[in-house]
Formats: C-alpha cells, structure tokens, sequence
C-alpha cells in the first residue's frame, strides 16, 4: 500500500548523471543530495548512543506543525479540528492513487465544510520526484497544489522522461496550465547542460530535501504516503481509514 525507502531501485538515483553526460556538477550534486535517507533495517539499528526514530509512535501536533523552511502547501481552512499531515513522493503510485481518488472524498466530506485541513510536504524517493516537486514550488503558493495534483494526474506520463530535456519539457507543459511561466520555471529547474546550480535552485533543493530528512529522522517516516491525522500516524490510506481517524476527533466534546 506504500512506496519505500527499502524499495528504491538505486539506479533512479543517478538518473541525471546517467542519461545527460553534459550535466556535470549538476548531476553529482542531485545525486549527493537525492540518494536515499536510512533504510528500514538501517533505522532499527541506531549508532551508539543515538535515537531511533519511531515510525508507528505517535507525535504532538505542535512539534509535527512547527515550520519549516518553506511554507507550508495545504487544503482547507487554517483553524480546522483536524490536521492531516501527508508526505509523499511525486512519483510514488500510491500517493497519486489518494490525489486522484481519495482526496476529492475527503474534500466533500470535510475539507470543503472546514473540519479538515491537509498539509502537503515532500519526501522525494528519486530525482524525478525532486524535480517534480521544485516545480510546484516554482509556481507559487496559490498555484502550488493545483498544479500538485495535475501532475499526480499525469504521472504516468512525466515519470517515465528518459533525459531532463524530456523531462523539463513534460514539468513545464503541466506547469504553463497552471499558470507558471518560462521564466519561474528557468529560474528554479537546472537544465542539461549546466554545469552548476544557481543558490536560487541549490536552496531550493535543499529545502525540499530538509523535509524529508526532518521526517525521516524526527518522526520515523520510511515510506511514501506517509499519513498523520492530528499527530497520530494513521495506518491505511482508504477514505474508510480516514474516516475512523476523523469521527472521534470531530465527536469530542
């Protein structure tokens, strides 16, 4: 029902030093950054003297809301009974799979009637994802998860890009319905054949990046969706699922 670490196949890694030889310090630096955070078995065996995260336990609302380094994507009203946290992967199936059939459930039933907020944030399993989700960044705030949401509705279509220029074009042609422009899209996503990233797309990247690693490290998250309801991981990824979470937080009092 979910996308891992455990289950990345490494070679999606090096995708853009692989396939455009002209990408140079690029392609190092995306794959220096993008390769993937502990595995399962990895995190169950903590250094000396060091923490394991814990995926099933629970974390605080305030401690899962504190911000970020950028702000925050979301759906719905800001002082909602209840939060749903999702990290996901731009390439990952199963999270296309709730943005294109489940999210629209929860936004008739609660979203849209103001008892629920959801929160986006970013945990790229592969560089495509990585770019995927700079260019919703790209966009703007307000133009972010529209275009979020075209591009987990054409998934099947951009993910299989097979150089950056496809898949810069394919990003693009999503993003100009969404109203980006050429401009923004050049100022936030390398090209192939340059040789080293501007601050502008480096923070960016980085920024994305951090919120996986916050995820992974602080709150035990090893897979893609990733769902917290309230500060309570939630286990399914069904409207049913989200339904039992919901009713008692809705119900208290």
């Amino acid at each position: 029902m979910a996308e891992s670490l455990n289950s990345i196949d490494r070679r999606k890694l090096v995708y853009m030093g692989a396939v455009v030889a002209t990408a140079g310090v690029v392609g190092t630096m995306i794959y220096s950054l993008i390769r993937p955070a502990p595995r399962t078995d990895e995190a169950r065996r903590p250094r000396r003297g060091a923490r394991r995260p814990s995926a099933a336990a629970a974390v605080t609302p305030e401690e899962l809301m504190k911000p970020g380094p950028m702000p925050e994507l979301a759906l719905g009203k800001d002082d909602a009974p209840v939060t749903i946290v999702e990290y996901a992967s731009m390439t990952c199936s199963h999270c296309a799979n709730f943005h294109n059939n489940v999210l629209p459930a929860l936004k008739e039933k609660y979203i849209d009637k103001g008892l629920v907020r959801v929160v986006f944030r970013e945990f790229p399993l592969d560089d495509r994802a990585a770019l995927a989700s700079m260019t919703a960044r790209c966009a703007g705030d307000d133009k972010a998860m529209p275009l979020i949401s075209a591009m987990f509705s054409r998934q099947d279509d951009w993910a299989q890009a097979k150089s950056i220029d496809e898949l810069r074009n394919k990003l693009f042609a999503i993003g100009q319905q969404a109203g980006l422009t050429k401009t923004a899209f050049d100022a936030c996503i390398p090209a192939a054949n340059e040789q080293k990233l501007t601050p502008q797309k480096e923070k960016l990247l980085t920024d994305i990046l951090s919120v996986r690693k916050v995820a992974n490290e602080r709150f035990g998250v090893v897979q893609t969706p990733t769902f917290f309801v309230n500060g309570k991981k939630l286990d399914g990824v069904g409207i049913d699922d989200f339904d039992k979470a919901i009713a008692p937080l809705l119900n208290k009092g």
